[in-house]
């Protein structure tokens, strides 16, 4: 594996929670710490002219695990089989991601803020590029199964918040929600789920097409 030129800094301090697409959570505010060798200001000059990136990563919190050459896409249910390279599956031959994310502002260090990044806390990134619209975005291009409707879940708060849980983290935590983080065979109405979203733990369970947020507390 190729050395890592940043580390992503992400609310999402596990797993669980991270949205299976990320642009869909725009909330979610994430920072790319370039490691020693590549903190030089001339790599990222120009960077600021684009408002989106491509991020090429690894799911290092998958070192070791097997991958197989289908999988059950959570999007049909998890009951259907498909080619692993037919999907977006984290289980995958060489453990690499690719990602688009929403550039925000080029920072001292260099830091670089960014929104909409589908990753945990501390995932390495092996490189970074502009997103190019005009060659980059094709809008006639066939979606596979992912074509079907796609039905977001409602979002219920509680009416008391902890201090800190201010509009934006709402807004993130609504939309990491929203795409329904749970496990496609996991559709237990009674039980509860819980996943860290910086700063706070969350408590939740899903119920006929509604996360029912119980309890919202400062991660320890």
């Amino acid at each position: 594996m190729p050395e890592p030129v940043a580390i992503l800094r992400s609310p999402y301090a596990e797993k669980f929670g991270v949205p299976r697409q990320g642009n869909l959570a725009p909330h979610v505010v994430s920072e790319l710490v370039f490691e020693p060798n590549f903190r030089n200001a001339d790599m990222v000059r120009g960077l600021d002219a684009f408002s989106h990136l491509w991020l090429i990563w690894g799911f290092h919190r998958n070192a070791g695990q097997p991958w197989h050459p289908t999988v059950r896409p959570p999007r049909l249910g998890g009951n259907t089989r498909l080619g692993v390279f037919a999907t977006r599956s984290p289980f995958r031959p060489n453990g690499l991601g690719l990602s688009v994310v929403k550039l925000l502002s080029v920072d001292p260090g260099p830091v670089l803020r960014i929104s909409g990044a589908d990753m945990v806390d501390g995932t390495p990134v092996y490189d970074i590029k502009p997103y190019i619209p005009y060659a980059d975005a094709l809008p006639d291009a066939s979606a596979g199964f992912t074509e079907s409707p796609w039905d977001a879940l409602e979002v219920r708060l509680p009416e008391q918040l902890p201090a800190g849980a201010d509009a934006a983290w709402q807004a993130a935590l609504r939309e990491t929600l929203a795409q329904d983080p749970r496990p496609a065979y996991q559709q237990d109405p009674h039980r509860v789920y819980h996943m860290v979203l910086r700063p706070f733990e969350v408590h939740f369970r899903v119920e006929d097409g509604v996360a029912w947020v119980l309890a919202i507390s400062p991660q320890p």
